[in-house]
């Protein structure tokens, strides 16, 4: 996947990723991609944007976006930036004064998420590359997902992952190793500024 795309790929994803954040917070509005856009940009693929505060602390500030290729690449980026600055649940809107000096942006490019093959479900966790694979874990209504960078960060092992998704779910956190519930896994190449509207850089796990 990351021979797919370029640095300078995702040097564009970013600053899409900010320019919408920017205008929707001082104009209200959604942009439309721009004309430069290159052709591969324009397929679908499946997207999150994370934000993050780095001052006075580095702490989470909203993570929204689209786990499968259902939209094209920069409409799902504009929309997950956009919802990440003010509709992530977990926290409150993002002020433009706050986004400005003190959030920086990551956007992370999915593969289309693939389920788990075990034959039973304790060996799912054997199908796991930690710092590699995100996961998606459902049952019924219930779906949650974190993407590659989560575990590394956390320091969890497979099987803390696969837990800790099925938090997110809403699930107990053994629920991973019932049979009804479906397990999947992605790829993602990973594009941070170091500070707001600063340098792109490839993030590595």
């Amino acid at each position: 996947m990351t021979a797919s795309f370029s640095i300078g790929d995702g040097r564009f994803l970013v600053k899409l990723a900010r320019t919408a954040i920017r205008e929707h917070l001082s104009k209200g509005h959604e942009i439309d991609p721009p004309a430069d856009t290159s052709k591969h940009l324009l397929e679908k693929s499946g997207v999150f944007v994370t934000l993050n505060s780095i001052k006075p602390t580095h702490q989470l500030r909203g993570c929204i976006g689209y786990p499968f290729p259902t939209d094209p690449l920069v409409v799902a980026t504009i929309r997950s930036a956009i919802e990440a600055a003010t509709g992530d649940p977990r926290f409150d809107p993002i002020e433009l004064a706050e986004f400005k000096e003190r959030v920086v942006v990551e956007v992370s490019v999915l593969t289309t998420p693939e389920e788990l093959t075990a034959k039973e479900p304790v060996e799912r966790a054997k199908q796991i590359q930690v710092g590699t694979d995100g996961l998606i874990v459902g049952r019924g209504a219930r779906r949650g997902l974190l993407l590659p960078q989560v575990a590394p960060e956390w320091n969890w092992d497979a099987e803390e992952f696969l837990s800790n998704c099925c938090l997110k779910a809403g699930l107990q956190p053994d629920a991973w190793l019932d049979k009804d519930t479906r397990v999947e896994k992605f790829q993602a190449i990973i594009f941070e500024e170091i500070e707001p509207n600063g340098e792109v850089h490839l993030k590595e796990l």
